[in-house]
């Protein structure tokens, strides 16, 4: 029990039984042990490192719970912003990706639209517009934005640092962020226009 303690920012539901009367783990196999304690290292260091949430490929039935600062970091190709998966295929989700991305100010997101994905965007901190189908809407902190599958959509911030969180279904916005940005502390990808376009087909997104 000890060491489920020291997984208070991750407790991992694994439907494992406690014994009512004194709230003490049942014994279970090594296989499970191993498991658990690799995810918990994982979530209490808040940083999955590369290709290892590949590695887990958690069943989503299964579940998890991250602490504040846990998740897959990236830094976005283009503005340095900090990007961190919450959830979405390479955990196992494959019907909804979950995540927060730091928009830096003045940056914006340029227009674009995800062919199949229907998204929805919770504003944490800053204020700024989204264009929507042409149309400009202003939003401040605590706004929340629902963007419909096949919809142009871009956000714009001049005065302010953007906080979101957003959330996407089906899964796959969280495989474009993997492919085209980078963990902290590394490089920087170098991608061409054409070869950032490439991988947003990829994933059913396409800019203007």
């Amino acid at each position: 029990m000890g060491f489920l303690r020291q997984l208070s920012v991750a407790r991992v539901a694994y439907d494992f039984p406690l014994v009512a009367s004194g709230g003490v783990m049942n014994v279970f196999d090594e296989p499970r042990r191993s498991f658990l304690m690799t995810l918990g290292a994982l979530a209490v260091s808040g940083v999955l490192p590369d290709g290892a949430a590949e590695a887990l490929q958690l069943p989503a039935s299964q579940g998890y719970v991250l602490g504040p600062g846990a998740g897959e970091q990236l830094v976005h190709f283009r503005d340095r912003g900090r990007i961190v998966i919450k959830a979405g295929s390479a955990t196992g989700s494959h019907s909804l990706a979950l995540g927060t991305q730091q928009v830096m100010r003045g940056t914006g997101v340029p227009i674009h639209r995800h062919v199949q994905t229907d998204e929805a965007f919770f504003v944490l901190e800053g204020s700024g517009a989204v264009i929507l189908n042409d149309e400009r809407h202003a939003f401040e902190k605590g706004a929340t934005i629902f963007i419909p599958r096949n919809s142009w959509h871009g956000f714009e911030n001049p005065g302010h640092e953007l906080l979101l969180q957003w959330m996407v279904s089906p899964a796959g916005l969280d495989g474009f962020f993997r492919d085209t940005c980078s963990p902290p502390g590394t490089l920087p990808r170098q991608l061409t226009r054409d070869q950032i376009n490439e991988i947003a087909r990829k994933y059913g997104t396409e800019f203007k």
